[in-house]
């Protein structure tokens, strides 16, 4: 009975909206409530007269910039306000609604059906009830009006008191998140949480910081993300998204084992709650069971268009077995060379007849076009003819694919890098087995070079030592290190406290014409200071300050403002290259005992 209720009620309102924007005043509305109104709810004339007085009071007029004119109700014994020219007692204070008229309604209907000037007119306007803003907002972004719905949201989070938001807030304020990151807003995207922080409600600010702590995830700065999930704790103890971002956080700071256990104190916390899901519940119990695969599965099952593909790539990478023999030959100058062999080349094509983009050789790891659009053609399609994995081009397109969407989350590592990893170090054996100096300019070594570095991208959070003994053999073959990869195992064996190797791999000298890479630098100067070997230090850190004059200042700073990275590699000697360093390596500074301290110090010295 509700439902139809609800069914009839949208339909009168939405006609009774029209009526209304005509000229706006109230015998119009009478007018058609009769006429038009009494057949959207069945023939029922008392009860189109009654509901059309309680919707003129709530609707705002244009010509009132966007105030409503309302009746007066009428006591029992005078005329009635739909103008029948009965008593109210009568008429329509006779009429029992079949169901509330919900007081934001109008309002709410008119923001779906407002545009342009009219739309941002009456949003300037402040009247609009929070609760209407919410619902148009949500509405118009289910419906793929990102522009609008933005605008509506906006004007929701622009009120002066946010204590008066409706707790139904929160899935706005992270819709209104995700559509500046998803527009490119990045600006208005921290002043809204910063906003939040410093005068939202409570369960808004807990909702803040745990996006806060995502987003400092996303990023790779793990210092400002375990202060995010810190301070979201403190706020939310009892939030279950927190044992859900404790996981994250820990599995990205290299603590699988811990992970576990505090997925396990989360469960049996939460568990006690009566008022979780039985969903939620099981996936806190599953997190506790083991939180990589669990975290794996819900980002494998995330968009239902790719969750059979992706399961179904999961499945085939764990039946890989052994690795075809690779063409190899020595060439005139003694280096060893790859060719693809006429097969490879076959399979390569049949597998681009549906993968469509090229890899950008330009690029160390990148494409011409995003691939993933229509990745549930070529994913089914790979699934459908395995033997295509034969050709190590297709290898290198779908482990670039897979680093480029999931190469940030450690969780991901087991499920999709290291089976594939698997089969390329049977390829990587048989070139080291044939000896030779296996340089990146000839013939096409740069596609199995490019291939290894996507899968050290790939298993550096979630599989470190099998990322960094993979990127050292690398390194052996290709000796000029055209892939970048030394700075990357030098920051791994400073995570494993191997300072010793650590000090050798960077004192190796820099390709010709090249400068030394800032964190090969700043890595070397940690390692030397663990070493107790605080006079060499000091002089690599001169060096430092050569080379970037940010780079100490930046580390030093307990709370810098975040230089946005406009680009994946940032200019040497830039802010933005000290705060790319300091947002991969500052948690490492900061375990080290009295470092920070020291590097301090010496900043003063060497002002």
């Amino acid at each position: 009975m509700l439902a139809m209720w609800v069914e009839q009620l949208l339909s009168y309102a939405g006609g009774a909206l029209i009526a209304i924007r005509d000229d706006e005043h109230y015998p119009s509305l009478m007018v058609w409530a009769r006429d038009e109104g009494v057949r959207r709810l069945a023939g029922d004339l008392a009860l189109a007269q009654a509901l059309a007085p309680e919707l003129w009071n709530q609707t705002p007029l244009e010509r009132l910039n966007f105030d409503t004119e309302p009746l007066a109700r009428p006591e029992p014994n005078e005329p009635c306000w739909c103008d029948s020219g009965r008593k109210s007692r009568d008429c329509c204070g006779a009429v029992t609604l079949p169901g509330p008229v919900p007081e934001h309604l109008m309002w709410m209907l008119s923001l779906r059906e407002w545009k342009g000037a009219t739309l941002k007119a009456a949003l300037a306007s402040g009247r609009a009830p929070a609760q209407a803003l919410l619902e148009a907002g949500l509405i118009a972004a289910e419906g793929g009006q990102q522009g609008r719905a933005q605008q509506i949201l906006e004007a929701l989070f622009g009120v002066s008191d946010w204590s008066l938001l409706p707790e139904q807030t929160e899935p706005a304020l992270e819709l209104l998140i995700d559509l500046y990151q998803e527009r490119g807003f990045h600006r208005k995207k921290a002043a809204l949480l910063d906003g939040v922080l410093e005068r939202g409600p409570l369960f808004l600010r807990g909702v803040a910081l745990e996006r806060l702590c995502l987003m400092h995830l996303d990023s790779d700065d793990l210092a400002s993300a375990r202060e995010a999930f810190v301070r979201a704790q403190q706020t939310l103890p009892d939030s279950p998204t927190l044992a859900y971002i404790e996981a994250m956080l820990l599995l990205h700071e290299g603590h699988p084992q811990e992970a576990s256990e505090r997925a396990r104190f989360w469960f049996r916390r939460l568990a006690r709650h009566s008022d979780l899901d039985p969903e939620q519940l099981q996936f806190l119990a599953d997190l506790a069971e083991n939180p990589g695969a669990t975290l794996a599965e819900q980002m494998v099952n995330s968009e239902e268009a790719l969750a059979t593909p992706l399961t179904n790539l999961q499945a085939l990478l764990e039946t890989l077995d052994g690795a075809p023999r690779l063409s190899l030959e020595h060439g005139v100058d003694g280096h060893l060379e790859y060719h693809t062999s006429a097969r490879e080349d076959t399979l390569y094509a049949a597998w681009q007849a549906h993968f469509v983009i090229e890899v950008d050789e330009d690029a160390a790891l990148g494409f011409k076009d995003d691939p993933w659009p229509h990745a549930a053609d070529w994913l089914d399609e790979l699934c459908a003819h395995p033997e295509w994995l034969d050709s190590p081009q297709v290898v290198q397109a779908l482990v670039i694919a897979l680093a480029s969407r999931f190469g940030s989350l450690p969780w991901m590592a087991e499920t999709f890098f290291v089976p594939l990893a698997a089969r390329f170090e049977r390829w990587l054996t048989q070139v080291e087995e044939a000896g030779g100096r296996f340089a990146w300019d000839d013939a096409d070594n740069a596609l199995l070079l490019r291939t290894g570095l996507a899968l050290v991208v790939g298993m550096e959070r979630g599989s470190r030592r099998r990322s960094r003994q993979l990127a050292e053999r690398l390194l052996v073959l290709d000796d000029q290190d055209s892939l970048g990869l030394r700075e990357l195992v030098l920051d791994q064996l400073l995570r494993e406290g191997r300072d010793e190797e650590a000090v050798v791999l960077s004192d190796q000298r820099d390709p010709e014409g090249e400068e030394p890479l800032l964190g090969v630098l700043m890595g070397r100067v940690l390692a030397l200071y663990r070493l107790q070997r605080h006079e060499e230090a000091r002089n690599s850190l001169r060096t430092v300050r050569e080379l970037n004059g940010h780079a100490i200042a930046m580390m030093c700073a307990p709370n810098p403002r975040p230089v946005p990275l406009a680009l994946e590699v940032p200019e040497p000697g830039t802010k933005a290259e000290a705060w790319q360093y300091r947002a991969l390596m500052r948690d490492q500074w900061a375990a080290t005992r009295g470092a920070l301290e020291w590097l301090a110090r010496q900043q003063k010295e060497l002002d």
